[in-house]
């Protein structure tokens, strides 16, 4: 199966994503892909972090009346991101060969003071 890239126009999601790669890679991380979509869903950004691959959920809420944006990534949208995760490792011939984890940056806002929450190791299955 061949990678489609998601394609989206300029929108909060992607200066959500952008907010939240420079954020990662001013803490080391380095950027493998992003935007990765299979059949099972959508990953926002795949980084390196010490020879670990991470597969990063970016969430952005500015109203939390609900629930946060760190809250906002259930088990159903947990199990679609292992999904593609192991289909990513499979694809790049990478399953079994190196450790891989889930994170959440969750973000209140978009502006230069935004509030960004990043959560290691957010989830297992």
């Amino acid at each position: 199966m061949k990678w489609l890239k998601a394609k989206r126009a300029g929108n909060s999601g992607d200066q959500a994503e952008n907010l939240a790669m420079r954020f990662l890679r001013n803490q080391g991380l380095k950027l493998l892909d992003r935007n990765i979509r299979s059949t099972y869903g959508e990953i926002d950004l795949v980084m390196s972090d010490a020879g670990t691959v991470v597969f990063i959920e970016v969430r952005l809420r500015t109203n939390q009346r609900y629930q946060s944006a760190a809250e906002s990534v259930v088990h159903s949208k947990q199990a679609k991101l292992w999904a593609t995760a192991q289909h990513y490792l499979q694809k790049e011939n990478l399953a079994d060969k190196v450790p891989c984890r889930f994170d959440v940056v969750a973000l209140n806002s978009l502006d230069k003071n935004a509030s960004i929450d990043w959560i290691r190791n957010a989830f297992n299955l």
